[in-house]
């Protein structure tokens, strides 16, 4: 079971990139030119990695409040009906997923907008470390960049809560982040004409039919379980 969803958080990861490079890279590319004090290749690359470290530390660490928040709120009101419902709508935000990276029906924009009140507290914080005056301040950058309001993490974060154990929720959010990382270490034209091979409408309906399927197989399961 652990290891089934961590592969497919992993490809939803890696199916979401194109959604990732659009979010996330413009601060990806200007943390490679940031750096100050050793301007090199190296600094920049281990700036990068730090950056992706810390962005993946706090999906992982979402994944695992959220579920231990739906687990202790199980135990506390009894009945595994809650758990389904969780389910249901884990199914239903992937689905909406699945439209968005299709471009068919861009609804889970008014889900990345939830994000926004927490985001403007979170927001100042971070950007109290551009420029980057040394690449290790990339790592508590990272981390609260990985907050950033998104309706690709906000969609496996909530079948991560709906997972059951904390040990589920943790594994699902640390391979959808380690799924992310192949795009977001592509920076400059690297970036560029991945961005434009992602945006191919091959590869988005393609991605999202497999996302769909996905959604519609674990709707099917949570209400069957229901019924």
């Amino acid at each position: 079971m652990l290891i089934n969803d961590f592969i497919a958080a992993l490809l939803i990861g890696l199916l979401g990139a194109g959604h990732c490079l659009a979010m996330c890279s413009g601060i990806a590319s200007a943390i490679t030119f940031s750096v100050k004090e050793h301007p090199n290749k190296l600094s920049s690359w281990s700036a990068l990695l730090l950056y992706n470290f810390g962005r993946i530390c706090s999906y992982t660490l979402a994944g695992a409040l959220f579920a231990g928040s739906s687990a202790a709120l199980l135990s506390f009101i009894g009945g595994k009906e809650t758990l389904i419902y969780l389910r249901l709508i884990a199914a239903i935000l992937m689905l909406l997923l699945a439209l968005y990276i299709s471009q068919i029906y861009l609804g889970l924009l008014k889900v990345e907008r939830t994000g926004q009140f927490i985001w403007k507290f979170i927001e100042p914080v971070a950007r109290l470390f551009l420029p980057l005056k040394h690449p290790a301040y990339a790592l508590p950058l990272g981390f609260l960049w990985g907050w950033l309001p998104c309706g690709l993490v906000y969609s496996t974060l909530s079948w991560a809560a709906s997972s059951g154990t904390v040990a589920n929720g943790t594994a699902i959010m640390f391979g959808f982040g380690l799924g992310t990382l192949p795009a977001m270490l592509c920076v400059g034209s690297l970036s560029q004409q991945l961005t434009y091979y992602l945006n191919h409408h091959y590869f988005r309906y393609g991605s999202g039919l497999l996302l769909g399927i996905f959604a519609v197989h674990t709707f099917y399961i949570a209400l069957k379980q229901l019924l």
